[in-house]
């Protein structure tokens, strides 16, 4: 388990435990802060769009093909970051404790 902190769309910051080996958007939609998850994490909705805090990047796996083109489908609708992320692609670990993510605008 790792504990992410989270700012909001609101700016407003709390903080979330994640289990590890499940995708960080299940804890994002299970706590009902705004994240869907629509598609369940098969990286083909963009509604689990987050900001990664540049600090974490490098810690966090590559981005793959389908992820980079799903950020690129959902730009013309939010704004991208370099730290934009799809959360289904986060696969928690103790790892990541400490974790900083921004939940992006709603599609």
């Amino acid at each position: 388990m790792a504990v992410v902190k989270l700012i909001g769309r609101d700016g407003g910051e709390s903080k979330l435990e994640a289990l590890s080996g499940c995708p960080l958007m299940e804890a994002l939609r299970d706590a009902n802060i705004g994240v869907e998850g629509t598609c369940g994490g098969a990286c083909s909705c963009g509604t689990c769009h987050v900001y990664v805090d540049a600090a974490w990047l490098d810690k966090l796996p590559p981005k793959t093909e389908d992820e980079q083109l799903m950020l690129e489908a959902i730009g013309d609708l939010v704004p991208l970051k370099p730290g934009s992320r799809l959360s289904c692609q986060i696969p928690m670990s103790e790892a990541l404790e400490g974790l900083v993510v921004e939940i992006a605008p709603a599609l």
